[in-house]
């Protein structure tokens, strides 16, 4: 596979919009093509090569084309987006919507993420083996489609809202997350394998989410259904005992799913 480096310079203060870093764009371009691809720097209109420094040399196709980030770039944002093929690998850490709308291929972060990683996520794979924050794998702000298809992992830790809206795919959190994660959730699978500080799977109509740590607070909006082992859920086996939750009830024909650790959580149970 033929690889693309970019090198940052120096990250600037306002944020940079980069949509363009994708195999997609890059696939079959020289590396003087691949530096006058546009970026934003607020409202004006810049080129690659005037934050990176570019070598290597770009695929036939999508699929043959790697991008390395060798360096932190935490004023970056939308990395990956609607990427359809190949790999993204950043060497430190990303703004926010890395991976947004991502169809296919893998990106991997070697560092923390800002909000909206994976936002609107179709396919492909998200490794962030850092920290992320609010609303990894959620909708668009007022829109009700959030991730359909993929795979999230988050090595660290998550904030709030995870996986709103979600409609598919899986995301791993292997850490703890904050509040609401699952919010409005109707499909997929959400696993948290640390602790939840409130309310999870707030008004979810359907979709899965498995807890293997402590939750602090628990909605009153979901019926208890007894203790299950050893969970087998979309290709993902959880091993340990689980408090099963159906709901949530305040809203109509709930069919969502949520398995709560028994180790730590007979506060939650009626």
């Amino acid at each position: 596979m033929n690889e693309v480096v970019l090198t940052p310079k120096e990250q600037p203060y306002v944020p940079i919009e980069t949509s363009t870093i994708k195999p997609d764009d890059f696939a079959n371009k020289s590396i003087d093509e691949i530096k006058d691809l546009e970026v934003w720097y607020g409202n004006t209109s810049s080129k690659i090569g005037d934050f990176f420094d570019v070598e290597g040399e770009s695929g036939p196709t999508p699929a043959e084309t790697n991008i390395l980030i060798d360096g932190d770039v935490y004023n970056t944002k939308r990395i990956g987006q609607g990427m359809t093929d190949g790999k993204i690998t950043v060497n430190g850490n990303v703004n926010m919507y890395v991976g947004a709308e991502m169809e296919g291929g893998i990106i991997t972060v070697n560092g923390n993420a800002d909000s909206w990683a994976g936002q609107d996520m179709r396919g492909g794979e998200l490794i962030i083996n850092g920290n992320a924050r609010d609303y990894v794998g959620s909708s668009y702000r007022g829109d009700w489609r959030g991730m359909t298809g993929g795979i999230i992992t988050i090595k660290g830790n998550a904030q709030n809202e995870v996986a709103e809206y979600m409609l598919g795919g899986k995301l791993i959190i292997q850490g703890d997350v904050r509040h609401m994660p699952g919010v409005h959730m109707n499909g997929g699978l959400l696993v948290i394998e640390g602790n939840v500080i409130s309310r999870p799977g707030g008004e979810m109509k359907n979709g899965t989410i498995v807890i293997k740590g402590i939750v602090s607070e628990f909605l009153p909006g979901f019926e208890y259904h007894g203790i299950e082992k050893d969970l087998n859920i979309q290709g993902e086996s959880i091993k340990g005992s689980f408090y099963k939750f159906k709901g949530d009830f305040s809203e109509k024909g709930p069919d969502g799913t949520v398995y709560v650790a028994v180790a730590g959580n007979n506060h939650i149970v009626p």
